[in-house]
């Protein structure tokens, strides 16, 4: 498993335009793309203009297939003039324990 965390700057007044922006690339990630096992977006109240995604591939050429994707070379391109930092780290996972138990969506 190859895990992906990033955060993404944006100006708040641009929330309005930045976050459908970024919906959409979670769902066509998610959804077109069988090297992506999971894909989170979250967001603190407290830290408006920043987002947080958690994303885990297959492996890393799952992810490098991923940045080269259509609808994440779209994304990028329509929120350039929006980001305002980025910081993009990468992880091999050691042990992953899924709960069993946990309701899924």
């Amino acid at each position: 498993m190859f895990a992906v965390v990033v955060t993404l700057n944006f100006d708040p007044a641009t929330e309005d335009e930045f976050m459908p922006l970024m919906r959409e690339n979670v769902r066509a990630t998610f959804h077109n793309e069988p090297g992506c096992h999971q894909f989170d977006l979250c967001t603190d109240p407290d830290r408006p203009g920043e987002v947080f995604l958690y994303e885990t591939y297959e492996d890393a050429a799952a992810f490098q297939t991923h940045l080269k994707t259509p609808h994440f070379l779209a994304f990028d391109a329509a929120v350039q003039h929006l980001v305002t930092g980025r910081d993009v780290r990468t992880f091999v996972n050691v042990s992953a324990h899924p709960n069993p138990n946990a309701a899924t969506q």
